[in-house]
């Protein structure tokens, strides 16, 4: 395995790219990450701390998916490329256009950067388990794998899984259009619901859930099933999935469990009650939901995916990538912490921070 050239990593900002550069910089690679603004103080200032002892500091060059300035540059000179930048809303978007062109284009424009670069060795890109399977109806006792895809024509695909699955599909395009002396290899990472401590303070949607669940602002549970996964699980996977000969121009699930969210409520109650926090446990009725999804869009995104319960494998996460699933309840729990030591929760009088912190 050798680490000469940059790892270029794209929206290095990110709750997920801040875990996989903390990861690759510990691990003795040059990291290059893009951000939209190097002016933006409040995004540079984790990225620029994230591992003090590096053997090589952190270069941050700016680039948008939207736009094609600074790709190519960006990409100048990489070995291996991260591309994790990515829109995910928390509420649906009042156009599909609004997600799928930045998912799409920009994935495009970046592969053509790496393509052009003609030192990229492999590219690893955050999709999601929404490509796999991402509409709101299921096939009992069906569990899902790698060589399955969403159906972006379903009525039952949201705007979100739409978007990730068009653009995983144009990335595996791209690589199949290439030609022969332009020939990089590609890997993706298609992670369920992603949990664990927040490194920056930034609460994406995926960790919005357990504030609500903290705070109050939730006070009955919906009754959805949820796969999930720790963010320090994807940040291995994407490193592995970046150097693992196996793994070139193949998919990797990333799952760890499959819970019910009161399932996740009483996990949150057992650990943080005594510490000051009330978290609910009673179960949502669908009328008050709906009636709730009026004056809270982001609830919308919820409502069909009620009583549905989903199964995806993780087989090719642990015998190719070799990363063994983090427990659950430790990823909720870690989770919390996380966001009550970037001051997204409160902390009350009687919390009780972690003893230690597993990396």
């Amino acid at each position: 395995m050798t680490k000469e050239g940059p790892v270029l990593v794209t929206g290095a900002s990110g709750f997920i790219a801040l875990h996989i550069i903390k990861l690759l910089q510990r691990e003795g690679y040059q990291v290059r990450g893009t951000v939209r603004s190097l002016k933006n103080e409040a995004k540079i200032k984790p990225l620029m701390s994230l591992c003090p002892d590096a053997k090589f500091p952190l270069e941050l060059v700016e680039a948008d998916l939207t736009k094609d300035d600074g790709w190519e540059e960006a990409a100048k000179g990489c070995r291996y490329c991260i591309h994790v930048a990515s829109p995910f809303p928390n509420a649906p978007p009042k156009r599909e256009e609004d997600l799928m062109v930045p998912a799409v284009e920009g994935t495009k424009r970046i592969l053509k950067a790496c393509a052009s670069a003609g030192t990229v060795k492999r590219v690893v890109l955050t999709s999601s388990i929404s490509a796999v399977h991402g509409e709101v109806t299921n096939e009992e006792g069906r569990v899902y794998v790698e060589e399955d895809w969403s159906d972006v024509k379903s009525p039952a695909m949201d705007a979100y899984a739409k978007s990730k699955t068009l653009a995983e599909k144009a990335a595996w395009d791209f690589i199949q259009a290439l030609p022969s002396d332009k020939k990089m290899e590609l890997a993706t990472v298609n992670p369920s619901l992603v949990m664990g401590p927040s490194i920056s303070g930034v609460v994406c949607t995926s960790l919005e859930l357990i504030k609500r669940l903290m705070d109050g602002s939730m006070p009955l549970i919906p009754r959805m099933y949820i796969a999930l996964c720790d963010v320090r699980d994807v940040a291995k996977a994407h490193l592995q999935a970046m150097v693992v000969p196996e793994a070139a121009n193949q998919r990797h699930l990333i799952n760890s469990a499959h819970l019910w969210l009161q399932d996740i409520a009483h996990i949150l109650r057992n650990e943080f009650h005594t510490q000051g926090y009330l978290i609910p446990t009673w179960p949502a009725p669908y009328f008050a939901l709906w009636l709730y999804s009026c004056v809270d869009s982001s609830t919308r995104l919820i409502l069909k995916r009620l009583d549905q319960t989903y199964t995806f494998s993780n087989r090719r996460m642990k015998e190719v990538l070799k990363v063994e699933p983090r427990r659950a309840d430790q990823t909720l729990i870690d989770t919390v912490h996380g966001m009550i030591k970037c001051g997204v929760i409160s902390k009350t009088k009687k919390y009780t921070p972690p003893k230690c912190e597993d990396e």
